[in-house]
């Protein structure tokens, strides 16, 4: 296995019911790269993100076929709770938990069996460090995490997501609801991250695509269009229909 590739995919194919929602996807991601994951309404982007940490089958009506390896290894071979350990999900609106700032981010640790002060307290500040929101709650560990703005209680998720130490981080959407001085912070966090996780990113803002990916991946109705190099795929697609999203024309 090509050591750079964090996931191998072939030939998968996902339905909900006689939906058929993703059709002979074929791809790798890179390792401690950013990948953009852009497309229209209903062309797929949020099934991929959800089949990689097994979220899709929480719906009766899924099925699937084809093989997703991470790490050379299938992840339906896995334990699922493992897997979603080293797959962080964040979603497109903050969830904080109705807890402290501190026990949001010590939630998942304490779920994982971590019970010492010194060794949660140790990885509450370096989750949040890493999320570059520390500064501005060290203060204000023991308030309400819902007392934080969104942009905040955003980059909060994102630090209880590296609290339990993932190899991999999902954002859906996660600047949806922000605004652009939130969603330039969480765009360097990601940026930052990178260096030590692999990103994956889907997002309907192909400027926040552009300016982020290292690689970027268009799906249409299901079927991967294109995969390439985000500056290639933002000035020299090779689809027609890739160029027509990026411009506008449609989605």
């Amino acid at each position: 296995m090509n050591k750079i590739n964090k996931f191998n995919i072939n030939d998968l194919n996902i339905w909900f019911g006689p939906v058929h929602a993703l059709k002979g996807v074929n791809m790798s991601v890179d390792a401690n790269k950013i990948l953009s994951v852009i497309g229209p309404s209903n062309s797929g982007k949020t099934t991929f993100l959800r089949m990689l940490n097994r979220l899709n089958e929480e719906n009766l009506s899924f099925r699937m076929r084809g093989n997703v390896d991470m790490d050379g290894k299938e992840i339906h071979s896995m334990d699922k709770e493992l897997l979603r350990k080293k797959i962080g999900m964040v979603f497109a609106l903050p969830l904080p938990l109705p807890l402290s700032i501190f026990d949001n981010v010590a939630y998942g640790p304490r779920m994982h069996g971590i019970r010492g002060k010194n060794e949660l307290r140790s990885k509450v500040e370096r989750a949040l460090k890493q999320a570059y929101i520390w500064d501005e709650v060290k203060d204000r560990m023991s308030e309400s995490a819902f007392k934080l703005s969104g942009g905040q209680q955003q980059r909060l998720c994102i630090a209880r997501t590296l609290a339990v130490d993932p190899e991999v981080i999902l954002f859906d959407e996660p600047c949806s609801g922000l605004d652009p001085i939130s969603t330039a912070k969480v765009e360097d966090t990601m940026l930052e991250l990178k260096k030590q996780y692999t990103i994956i990113l889907v997002t309907n803002n192909v400027k926040q695509a552009a300016r982020v990916g290292d690689k970027t991946v268009f799906f249409l109705s299901g079927e991967l269009v294109e995969l390439d190099s985000t500056e290639k795929i933002f000035t020299a697609p090779t689809d027609k229909r890739t160029e027509d999203y990026i411009r506008g024309k449609f989605g």
